[in-house]
Parts: C-alpha cells; sequence; structure tokens
C-alpha cells in the first residue's frame, strides 16, 4: 500500500483545525476594514485568480456545509446577475486589470442551475472587465450532474474551460436518500461522458465518506462505479459533521454515521483499491493519473493548496466575487457578506459587499509561508525560509521543531539543519504535523465546537 501506515495514522491523528488556505487558526476580525481591504486591492501586483459564487440551489443538500441560497425563483438569478455585474464594476476600479489572469472558477451553489445563456453573460461579461487571461489559465466549475444540459457545456467549450468538477458524494441509494441527493449513475455517466465529448480535458469527482448509512461494503461499490468514470483526478473527503453550525446536518440520526473505525477501514481501503489502479494519492485526499500537472508541481516544490483542493496555479491573488466569497492575497484574507439584502445594499451604495476580513503580520506571513509549504509540498526548505524571511529558522521555530520530535520518532518526519520532509503516511497527518507552526492554535484548540475533526 504505497508505504502509508494506516495503523500510525490512527494512532497519530488528533482532533484540530480542518485547514484549507488559512493559515493559521487566526480569525476573520474587526481591525480589518473596508479601506484597508481597498488598499490590498490597489496595491497588489500579483497574477489574478478569479472566483465567482453562484450560491443558487434547488434544494439542500444535508450534509453540505457551503454557503447557499435555496429558491426556485428565476427573477432571483437574473437579479443576482445584475449585482455580479455592478459588484464587478466597483472591483476593477480598485485593480490593475492588466495584471494576468492565471485561474477562473465557478463555484456554489450549483453554477449550472443558471441557463447557458446566463452563464455566458457572466463570462463575457469577466473577459471584458479582465482583458489579460494567460494561455495557460486553468478555467473550471463545480457542476452538479442533475443540473447539466448540452447548451450549457457549450458555452464552457467556447469560453475555454479546462477541468470540471462534478459533485456525486456517493452512489449507494440509501446514503442518498438519507443525505436528500437523489442522483443515480446513469446521470452521472451521462454528465461526464457529455463533458468528454466537448474536449475536457481534466475531470474531478468528488466523494465524501463518512456520510450516513455508508458501510464499508456500500462505500466499496460507490469507489468502483468513480473508478468507472476514469476520472483525472478525485477528491475523497471527509465528512465533516458540524451541526452546530450547519442546520440541516441535524437531520442525520447520528447513530447512522459510520464509526472511526469503520471510516478508517474505508479510508484504507480507499487507497489501496486507487493506488491499485492506477492512481496515485496526492496529499491528504486527492488521487489523480501519474501524467497529471499536480504531480509535476509536487516535484518542483510548486503544488499549492487553495479553497478548491489542490492546484498548480499558486502566488495568484485570489479575488472573491459573489455572496460570501473568499479573496486572498499575501497579506490578507477578506470575505462578502453572507446576507444577500446586505450584499446588494452595498453594491446600491456604490461599495464592494465586504464583510470581514484580517490582515497578516509579519509573523502570521512567515506561518502562513511555512504551513502552507508543508500543506501543499509536505516538506519544508529551511534555508530558504530563513533567507527569505531573515530568521534561524530553528530559534525562531524552537517550540515547534521542539514539538515535531514525536513525529520524527514515530518515521512520520524527517527533520535536518536544512529540511524538514514527512513521510507517505505524514502525509495523512498533515494538518496535524503543521499544527506546531500555528501561533493561534492554544487559543482555539480547546473550543471542540470550532472545528471538525481531523479524521
Amino acid at each position: 500500500m504505497s508505504n502509508i501506515d494506516l495503523e500510525k495514522f490512527s494512532k497519530y491523528s488528533k482532533p484540530g483545525p480542518r485547514y484549507t488556505s488559512y493559515p493559521t487558526a487566526l480569525e476573520f476580525n474587526d481591525s480589518f476594514t473596508y479601506d484597508t481591504y481597498i488598499k490590498h486591492l490597489e496595491n497588489g501586483t500579483e497574477k489574478i485568480s478569479l472566483y465567482i459564487h453562484l450560491p443558487f440551489c434547488r434544494s439542500a443538500c444535508y450534509f453540505c456545509g457551503c454557503n447557499v441560497v435555496f429558491t426556485s425563483k428565476e427573477e432571483k438569478l437574473s437579479t443576482y446577475i445584475v449585482y455580479l455585474k455592478k459588484e464587478i464594476d466597483i472591483l476593477v476600479s480598485h485593480l490593475d486589470v492588466s495584471r494576468e489572469v492565471i485561474q477562473f472558477h465557478f463555484g456554489g451553489g450549483t453554477p449550472t442551475f443558471y441557463k447557458a445563456h446566463e452563464l455566458d453573460e457572466i463570462v463575457l461579461y469577466v473577459k471584458s472587465k479582465f482583458p489579460n487571461w494567460s494561455d495557460e489559465a486553468e478555467i473550471s466549475c463545480e457542476i452538479d450532474p442533475r443540473f447539466f444540459n448540452e447548451d450549457q457545456m457549450k458555452v464552457f467549450q467556447k469560453h475555454g474551460f479546462n477541468r470540471i468538477s462534478f459533485g456525486v458524494q456517493d452512489f449507494d441509494p440509501k446514503v442518498q436518500k438519507e443525505i436528500h441527493r437523489i442522483q443515480p449513475f446513469d446521470i452521472t455517466k451521462a454528465a461526464v461522458d457529455l463533458a468528454r465529448e466537448y474536449g475536457i480535458g481534466s475531470i474531478n469527482v468528488d466523494l465524501i465518506y463518512g456520510l450516513p448509512y455508508q458501510t464499508f461494503e456500500s462505500f466499496k461499490k460507490t469507489l468502483e462505479e468513480a473508478f468507472n468514470l476514469n476520472p483525472n483526478r478525485l477528491a475523497v473527503f471527509n465528512y465533516a459533521h458540524v451541526p452546530w453550525l450547519k442546520k440541516t446536518m441535524r437531520k442525520f440520526d447520528e447513530t447512522t454515521l459510520p464509526t472511526p473505525d469503520v471510516k478508517l477501514k474505508i479510508f484504507q481501503y480507499t487507497i489501496e483499491f486507487f493506488e491499485s489502479n492506477g492512481y496515485k494519492m496526492v496529499g491528504m485526499d486527492h488521487f489523480a493519473k501519474p501524467d497529471d500537472e499536480l504531480f509535476g508541481a509536487i516535484a518542483k516544490g510548486e503544488l499549492h493548496r487553495n479553497f478548491q483542493g489542490y492546484t498548480t496555479k499558486g502566488g495568484a491573488n485570489l479575488v472573491g466575487i459573489g455572496l460570501t466569497s473568499i479573496g486572498e492575497g499575501s497579506r490578507y484574507y477578506a470575505q462578502n457578506t453572507k446576507d444577500m439584502k446586505s450584499y446588494q445594499e452595498a453594491i446600491d451604495n456604490g461599495k464592494l459587499p465586504f464583510e470581514k476580513g484580517l490582515g497578516l503580520n509579519d509573523d502570521d506571513f512567515l506561518r502562513k509561508a511555512v504551513i502552507m509549504e508543508l500543506m501543499a509540498n509536505f516538506s519544508v526548505d529551511i534555508e530558504r525560509v530563513e533567507k527569505e524571511h531573515g530568521i534561524v529558522f530553528a530559534e525562531y521555530f524552537a517550540d515547534a521543531v521542539a514539538a515535531l520530535e514525536e513525529f520524527v520518532e514515530a518515521e512520520l518526519v524527517t527533520m535536518s539543519d536544512k529540511h524538514i520532509s514527512v513521510s507517505p503516511t505524514g502525509t495523512l497527518l498533515i494538518r496535524n504535523i503543521a499544527m506546531p507552526f500555528d501561533a493561534y492554535m492554544n487559543k482555539y484548540g480547546g473550543n471542540k465546537k470550532s472545528f471538525s475533526k481531523t479524521v
């Protein structure tokens, strides 16, 4: 099983935050103001990654942790486009739009809840305001196969979309009924086939383990059916059960959730299954074919992790557009409001719908760099960090280095004066290994309801 020791993984995995692209357990705060955000936008020089949030869904998927708006009213969708355009107009007045766009992503919600002509309208408007697109830009969309048709696919082809991610979660009918997402295999296969017919070269499938009524045997069948779709990549996520944050999750009978032992067995088999069928594991939750660009990025130490998972488009200024969208620069994070009324009022007043954010001081910036390097490339070039940040690593991170000794003794991490490297098993524990570098963990670590578990 590709040098991964699941018993050791189980032993050393501890509850903790589910890191995505946040630097640490920092929280958004009021000291980061609207004017501060505008200054960051105006002073940015990095290449641009555009994320547009289309929040609407027809009905709730009970497992979902995303910020969504449930509706069947067409006028709500069309009104939102009007406000997206206004938001973009305000945004570009504070940005140097000659900066190169290297990534564009539609997220949701259900982006393909919109009709083809509406998706076309949005992309055309974005391109009219951001004219400088890289020839190698990653242009992608999250798709619910239940809401996907050929007219939409023609729009994606027209605008050069080259990566599509299909939400599946589980193919078992009992699980689908419980999570309120009935999606037979044939519907998903038809959607994947359509994308391939129109030349999409990178297809991803999302699965989730830990859902109600999942068993080891039932998830084995889901894995086999997912494999039969022949995706280029798969993301296999651990379900984060946070009913104190998401009301729909309260609908689940918690006694139907698989136990930690069953989840670990599922996870172990998932790794064995995909690696025995020609895929390689990327970090803690992704699988890809060996010719995928992710592996070239790992070899160069250029793999990056953001809100959508692992990507080769690191170092860009992520600009979030739309309700709840999160933006990220080298020294800040910022989030738009989650309330539609507030979103529209801000834009009507000529302002971006900014709600909250955080700025990174020098210590935060340094720790973000180290944590992100660990999370993405599973190693740290100590000499480079020392040179770029003017520190003596062993002195600056003395507490973290001492805390890593537990992982060194377990042969999950190797550490020298020049380099930190994580073993294949250690990559599954990368959140835990990154935690010692987080200056804020002591503040939040005791609050069990702040975060889901790492396993």
